[in-house]
C-alpha cells in the first residue's frame, strides 16, 4: 500500500476544510472512484488541517493527488490558500477496526 498527506495551514486553511466537509458526498465518490483507493481521513490542526489517502500503490495516490487539485481548482479557488505540503510513501503498517 501506498499512503499521501497534504497538509494546510495558515490562511484560507480552515475555510478549505469547512468546504471540503460540506461537500462529503462528493468527495467520497471522487476518491472511491480512484483505482485501488483504501481509505481516506481528514483531520483538522490548531492552524488548519491534514488529509491522508491510502491506496493499493503508488500509482493510486498520484491519482488521488489530481482528484484533490482539480476539486480544490473547481470548488474553492475562491480562498486564498496556499498550496499543501505534500508527503508520501509506502505503508509500514495499517491498522483498522
Amino acid at each position: 500500500m501506498h499512503a499521501v498527506t497534504r497538509s494546510y495551514s495558515g490562511q484560507g486553511a480552515s475555510e478549505l476544510f469547512d468546504r471540503i466537509s460540506a461537500a462529503s458526498d462528493e468527495v467520497e465518490g471522487l476518491l472511491r472512484g480512484v483505482k485501488g483507493f483504501v481509505s481516506y481521513t481528514l483531520f483538522r490542526t490548531d492552524d488548519g488541517g491534514v488529509t491522508v489517502t491510502v491506496c493499493q500503490d503508488k500509482s493510486g495516490t498520484d491519482e488521488s493527488l489530481g482528484v484533490a487539485r482539480d476539486w480544490v481548482a473547481a470548488n474553492a479557488s475562491d480562498i486564498d490558500v496556499g498550496a499543501p505540503t505534500v508527503a508520501e510513501g509506502p505503508v509500514g503498517m495499517y491498522l483498522s477496526s
